[in-house]
């Protein structure tokens, strides 16, 4: 038990410093202080900090790949489906949008290519969920035939928007992401955005 604790807590306190400092901000060293591990703990449970990081998001995509196969396999209509997977993306990104802004940044730049791979091969996985669950809306005739992979991306796209850049929609108001109240309100009007974009874009034309 105290191994798994000792675990847990390396990655917990490696989330919060990564979110705080960046990849490149952030060493091992700092992550056995502020874990109350030592550096040959993290050694051992995963390498190096890049294994440390790659642990951290590999959890998160496997999570959001659970969520997703079991809304897949839910007796919900298509739209229904959808809506819980956009529902749930949203929520899972916004509630921690400062981890997200920083993995974003890190694959975006591409620097490390063993890395990227992994994760991009990961993603691809919950995308083909997705996109079934798209196309069996198509082929039942619930939903009109649109570019599947296109608006995969203008969903996704626009939820990593909002959490990476939220001053596009809050300038000219006091909301701040970082409040967690005005990060609520935030969250609820992207997700009544994309179930409106959603329900127009793909309810067939009579």
């Amino acid at each position: 038990m105290e191994k798994i604790d000792k675990k847990a807590n390396i990655l917990e306190a490696a989330e919060r410093l990564f979110t705080e400092l960046g990849y490149e901000g952030t060493s091992t060293r700092q992550i056995a202080k502020e874990s109350g591990a030592n550096m040959s703990m993290i050694n051992y449970y995963f390498g190096s900090k890049e294994g440390v990081f790659m642990e951290i998001m590999s959890q998160r995509i496997i999570d959001f790949n659970n969520q997703l196969t079991s809304i897949s396999q839910d007796k919900l209509s298509g739209m229904e489906k959808l809506l819980k997977v956009i529902e749930g993306y949203a929520k899972r990104i916004l509630c921690n949008h400062g981890l997200h802004k920083m993995m974003h940044r890190e694959l975006s730049l591409s620097q490390r290519p063993e890395m990227f791979l992994k994760v991009k091969n990961t993603i691809a996985t919950n995308l083909v969920v997705i996109e079934q669950i798209i196309n069996d809306g198509i082929d039942d005739g619930s939903f009109r035939p649109v570019d599947v992979r296109m608006l995969i991306a203008t969903l996704m796209g626009t939820i990593s928007h909002v959490a990476i850049s939220p001053s596009k929609i809050t300038y000219g108001t006091s909301l701040d992401i970082n409040n967690p109240e005005d990060r609520d309100l935030i969250t609820i009007r992207l997700i009544a955005h994309l179930k409106d974009l959603l329900t127009m874009y793909l309810t067939p034309q009579k």
